[in-house]
């Protein structure tokens, strides 16, 4: 039977940041559009993105660890590869999350009165669920990364900002593709502190293709595009040049991830590189709310 603390460590919360940073961007790019906030719209999007993140992290761990994929492993624990948690009660733990989910995201399309998401919120969980699940999970051909630059970029920040001000800006678009770019380079760092056992299970992951040293120069250059994204909103905007400052605090993962000699040295990435889209997030909350507040400079 898994300990609370070991439940928690199989959710990954070092990874929510990659749920909270689009929805404080989507949120303040809508704010920059009428400035007006939709407190309960964000809060619904809130829980809607930290749910669906839980639910993949056991829809993860369930889906390698029957695989046996997780057998011998760097990282950090999983519940049904470590013997830890039964198989059935990671499952359901992973459902249940999506049922939470479900469930928040029809109050948020009640609220919004945007039912056509519904349609979106559907494929959302079952990209979830086939990332590392049923026969042929795409995560294993070298997709995932994909998955999450769509679903935890584009589609969390993008739906943040339209439901609430049913309308798409360039801050709502260019947030989305900085925020899909950092959260697809957490995901390249753990793929690359993976690449040995992950080659051995057949578990062909985008870093497995790529390579080592091709992957490490591409987990370098999305966190810099991320970073300097902004720039092709600043006409509207120049307040959003203090997202520039997100660098300063890449520096340090970048370096890690292009020098590390062993897996466990890339294992601190990924709490580095999620506290990296929060910088983000912040800083362009706060360029979107300067610009309303004072203008945008431009």
């Amino acid at each position: 039977m898994a300990t609370p603390s070991q439940w928690i460590a199989g959710a990954r919360l070092r990874t929510l940041p990659m749920a909270i940073a689009p929805v404080i961007v989507g949120t303040a790019a809508a704010v920059a559009e009428t400035g007006a906030f939709h407190w309960i719209r964000a809060i619904l999007a809130l829980l809607v993105s930290l749910a669906l993140q839980v639910g993949v992290n056991y829809a993860n761990d369930y889906s390698d660890g029957i695989r046996g994929t997780d057998e011998d492993r760097v990282g950090p624990l999983r519940l049904t590869g470590s013997g830890a948690a039964k198989a059935g009660h990671v499952k359901a733990a992973a459902f249940l999350s999506f049922g939470v989910a479900a469930l928040f995201g029809l109050a948020l399309v009640w609220a919004s009165e945007t039912w056509w998401l519904i349609a979106v919120g559907v494929v959302c969980v079952l990209a979830a669920w086939w990332y590392t699940g049923g026969k042929h999970p795409y995560g294993y051909m070298g997709l995932g990364e994909v998955f999450v630059f769509v679903f935890f970029g584009l589609v969390a920040t993008l739906g943040s900002t339209y439901t609430q001000v049913l309308t798409l800006n360039s801050a709502a678009w260019t947030g989305a593709i900085a925020v899909g770019l950092i959260a697809t380079a957490l995901l390249m760092a753990n793929n690359i502190r993976d690449i040995p056992t992950d080659r051995e299970v057949g578990k062909n992951t985008l870093a497995v293709r790529l390579g080592e040293s091709l992957s490490r120069t591409f987990y370098a250059l999305m966190v810099i595009v991320a970073a300097l994204m902004p720039i092709f909103a600043v006409g509207t905007n120049y307040w959003l040049l203090l997202s520039l400052l997100t660098l300063a605090v890449g520096i340090g993962p970048i370096r890690t991830v292009m020098t590390a000699q062993t897996s466990p040295e890339l294992i601190p990435v990924l709490k580095q590189t999620g506290i990296l889209s929060l910088v983000f997030a912040v800083l362009f909350a706060a360029a979107c709310i300067l610009g309303q507040l004072f203008g945008p400079l431009g």
